[in-house]
């Protein structure tokens, strides 16, 4: 077998149908909304990993120095033959992971999974270059949609790192991870970043940074509609406006139409007007507490049974195998 493989579970067309989905939906609705996953173009990817650089942003480097710290401990803790990552990019913190499993002996494959065919393709052959022997088997994927993984070597480590579950709206946490639930075999285990509540100042910083990188990032989705789908949306008739909701403990990134306009989209046939001051919500980035963690996993029919954070409790890992 090869020690890079690369499988497709996504059809060719699937990422240009699911934009004009979320656009026709997100653009008709009251208020309007679209989802965050349309940040991520290439300039999105960059613009992001720019943010992840910025003093005011916590979580990577929060997340970072966690698995620095206890990446023994997992590996230790559930001993996997298969590191499975959903949404894995780059796959650079995950190298963390591999490393400590290699040490044990333990880990044979990682099985990345992710829409992005070249960011799988660039991470995989990077990471069988550096660790010789070890399996690598990408999976072109939305897992949001569901979750088919192949038959490998148990057990199998699933982790979902920095914070990307607090993305989804409650209701769709729970279909997650029952989801995870589902694709899980007794003695398989799940590792899930989550970024922890904490003063308003903070949080609303780390979205909305001095430098203008998150505005920036966040008005990239106005040029990805304007690149794929004609848009003639103008960052500069929008603003950056990041906050935080303390009723749901969530931070809102929203781009507000600094006068009444009209956007026409011609690969839609769509018109759309935003009055002035009008609000369109591109994100919301869920804070959790231990017990919510716990909760919300036990909903799905795992058990928390490991709770690491960082020195200044700002970012939590968590550990959770199946419940019964």
């Amino acid at each position: 077998m090869s020690p890079f493989t690369l499988t497709r579970h996504l059809p060719a067309d699937a990422t240009a149908d699911a934009l004009r989905a979320d656009v026709t939906e997100g653009l008709t609705a009251d208020p309007k909304w679209l989802p965050p996953k349309w940040f991520y173009d290439a300039r999105g990817s960059e613009l992001f990993e720019e943010i992840t650089r910025l003093p005011e942003y916590y979580p990577t480097r929060a997340e970072r120095a966690i698995l620095d710290r206890v990446a023994g401990d997992i590996a230790a803790a559930t001993g996997a033959r298969t590191l499975v990552e959903l949404g894995s990019g780059s796959s650079e913190k995950t190298r963390l992971l591999i490393e400590a499993l290699r040490e044990r002996g333990t880990l044979g494959a990682y099985i990345p999974v992710d829409v992005s065919e070249s960011a799988l393709e660039q991470a995989g052959q990077a990471l069988i270059a550096d660790y010789p022997g070890l399996t690598v088997h990408g999976l072109v994927a939305d897992f949001t949609a569901g979750l088919t993984l192949p038959d490998t070597e148990g057990p199998r480590l699933v982790v979902f790192l920095g914070g990307t579950i607090g993305n989804l709206l409650p209701a769709e946490r729970a279909v997650f991870l029952a989801r995870v639930r589902a694709a899980l075999r007794p003695g398989d285990t799940l590792l899930l970043g989550t970024d922890l509540v904490k003063d308003e100042a903070t949080l609303v910083a780390a979205y909305d940074d001095s430098a203008g990188v998150t505005a920036a990032f966040n008005k990239n989705v106005l040029a990805v509609l304007k690149r794929e789908l004609g848009a003639d949306l103008d960052p500069d008739d929008f603003e950056h406006v990041a906050r935080w909701d303390a009723g749901h403990e969530w931070i809102e990134m929203r781009l507000r139409a600094r006068t009444a306009l009209t956007a026409k989209i011609p690969a839609l046939d769509l018109k759309v007007d935003f009055a002035a001051g009008e609000e369109l919500r591109t994100e919301i980035s869920a804070k959790f507490r231990e017990e919510r963690v716990r909760d919300e996993l036990a909903r799905a029919g795992l058990e928390l049974t490991h709770w690491w954070t960082d020195e200044q409790d700002r970012f939590a890992l968590s550990l959770a195998g199946l419940s019964g």
